[in-house]
């Protein structure tokens, strides 16, 4: 989908509130923000037909030199990057800012494009009679222009502190994302030194990853006004607090009985209804295939590990920050509704596609009628081994080659992904690993660092 062109009309208008550049954006399978831009008069044509863009887009890795090529994926070949005009922002300085997705030079959408994915997927939801919400959380570190360490003398976990070292980098955030249409519903201090998180407003799923790629590059913008650079680095620095990605949907019946929310007004566990038990179910029954999706990267399994609140374990929790899979009730503390929050994304897996593999794994749990397992109510590390395995409760590995072999080896995903989404993923992660996996914790993590910023 690439939008209505824009009319004179609103390229001019543009132009008198002073944008002169657009720049369009789309995410790989290694979770790198790419980009082409325009001057303004260019838009439509970057609309369509599309700007130019080899195959080996997808295949670019983290590196910074790396292609992972594939038998699929060479040197011949080019696509199209389209921006969708319907999701124009202007961010400030002469700058607007679009999506885009890849297709064919035929204007076919190239199955491999990772917003095309999520949109089949949020399509496959709305023709089973269910619309879906998704609310991005975003983990970061502010570095140095170099990577290096920040001072932290003046520094709390959640504190004040922090607020006030930074307040102007705050206040900037909050300033060009209210310009540019995006709803920040809260930003603090987290818990490494020199962490923040900022919370975003749900959207339906496309939409909702859409501004969480914008957010990241405002993020970055603010950050080099002051002096700084931001890392979104799963483990910026090893033995250190971790970064992630955690994405919270909700689920909405409209057609079909009964209608209403799916994790709410019912009568199964915490208030779910049968439809809401199978849906966590079913991510429950995919986020070990899924992981090299969800927290693939190299860096990854330096963050995966129990006690990191990473959701390290495959379990699910009302309020359980050790779990997969966190429920959040509805009620007067969360006027939104009962919600899920997904804890074991991270900064460096591809939004769009993470989504795809969360409410694809929601919908199969849903169309299988799949049975939710007990709940964990407490910290699964200190359970028994045995009560571990009565419950079906196992430990995600921290070994990236385990991720990467179980997607590879997933019928589950490569169903609800399609094969090219998947071979692109598994692709880049194993160049990763083949490239860098003799490498020490503290060696990553210097090294990709700042592999995901922007």
């Amino acid at each position: 989908m690439t939008g209505t062109p824009l009319a004179a009309a609103a390229i001019a208008q543009l132009e008198a509130e002073g944008v002169d550049t657009v720049i369009g954006t789309v995410v790989n399978p290694a979770g790198l923000t790419l980009a082409k831009t325009v001057p303004i008069r260019r838009t439509n044509a970057f609309a369509d037909p599309g700007l130019g863009a080899s195959p080996s887009w997808h295949v670019f890795a983290i590196d910074q030199t790396g292609i992972a090529f594939t038998p699929t994926v060479g040197v011949v070949g080019d696509q199209r990057l389209r921006l969708d005009l319907s999701a124009l922002r202007m961010i400030g300085d002469g700058l607007a800012w679009a999506p885009a997705g890849f297709f064919e030079q035929n204007g076919a959408p190239v199955p491999a494009c990772a917003r095309g994915t999520l949109g089949r997927i949020q399509d496959a939801l709305r023709a089973a009679g269910i619309e879906a919400a998704v609310g991005h959380e975003i983990e970061f570190l502010l570095v140095a222009p170099d990577g290096g360490r920040l001072p932290s003398t003046l520094w709390a976990q959640y504190g004040l502190a922090g607020v006030l070292e930074h307040e102007a980098f705050v206040r900037d955030v909050i300033g060009s994302a209210t310009t540019a249409g995006v709803p920040i519903e809260q930003f603090h201090p987290e818990y490494g030194a020199n962490q923040f998180e900022l919370s975003l407003a749900p959207q339906p799923p496309v939409a909702a990853a859409d501004q969480l790629v914008l957010m990241r590059l405002i993020v970055g913008r603010a950050a080099r006004r002051h002096g700084l650079r931001v890392s979104l680095s799963p483990a910026p620095f090893a033995g250190s607090v971790g970064s992630g990605a955690h994405q919270h949907f909700s689920l909405t019946r409209f057609e079909g009985e009964p209608e209403g929310p799916l994790f709410s007004d019912g009568t199964g566990a915490q208030g779910m209804t049968a439809a809401g038990e199978s849906a966590v179910a079913g991510v429950l029954r995919g986020v070990p295939d899924a992981q090299g999706i969800l927290c693939g990267s190299i860096v990854s399994g330096l963050r995966m590990l129990p006690g990191n609140w990473s959701g390290a374990y495959v379990c699910w929790g009302t309020e359980n920050r050790e779990a997969a899979v966190r429920f959040i009730k509805g009620g007067p503390g969360n006027p939104r509704g009962a919600n899920v929050e997904v804890k074991v994304i991270d900064p460096s897996a591809n939004p769009y596609l993470a989504s795809a593999a969360i409410l694809g794994l929601a919908l199969d749990g849903i169309r299988r009628g799949a049975t939710l397992p007990p709940e964990t109510t407490v910290d699964p590390a200190l359970l028994s081994d045995a009560d571990r395995n009565r419950a079906g409760t196992v430990l995600l590995p921290a070994d990236q080659s385990a991720a990467i072999a179980a997607l590879d080896d997933s019928a589950l995903l490569r169903d609800i992904l399609g094969d090219p989404a998947v071979d692109m993923v598994v692709a880049v992660r194993r160049l990763e690993r083949e490239r860098y996996g003799n490498l020490a914790a503290e060696q990553l993590a210097d090294k990709f660092r700042m592999a995901w910023s922007v």
